[in-house]
């Protein structure tokens, strides 16, 4: 369960940090992902766990690949990326 937690932690993070090098508010983000602020904000803070599909209109508001949420996502091979998600989709 811990390593869940961290992968988890390091998606919200990468999430925010990719928003920050596009200059875009969470507002911003929130509109153009047609997620509501309040939530988004919840998933930035760790309260909330986003979905596949939420990181998938998040990825696609950003204009990023959705791997570029993952750790190492470039470095991995196609089976542990599958081993990864399904992990963190398991600890949703």
């Amino acid at each position: 369960m811990e390593d869940e937690c961290k992968q988890l932690q390091y998606v919200i993070g990468k999430i925010k940090e990719i928003r920050k090098q596009k200059s875009l508010s969470q507002l911003e983000l929130s509109l153009k992902s047609n997620l509501s602020l309040s939530f988004l904000a919840s998933v930035e803070n760790g309260k909330k766990q986003p979905s596949v599909l939420t990181l998938l209109r998040i990825a696609k508001a950003l204009n990023v690949n959705p791997q570029d949420f993952f750790p190492h996502a470039q470095d991995i091979s196609q089976d542990e990326k599958k081993d990864l998600i399904i992990n963190l989709v398991r600890s949703l």
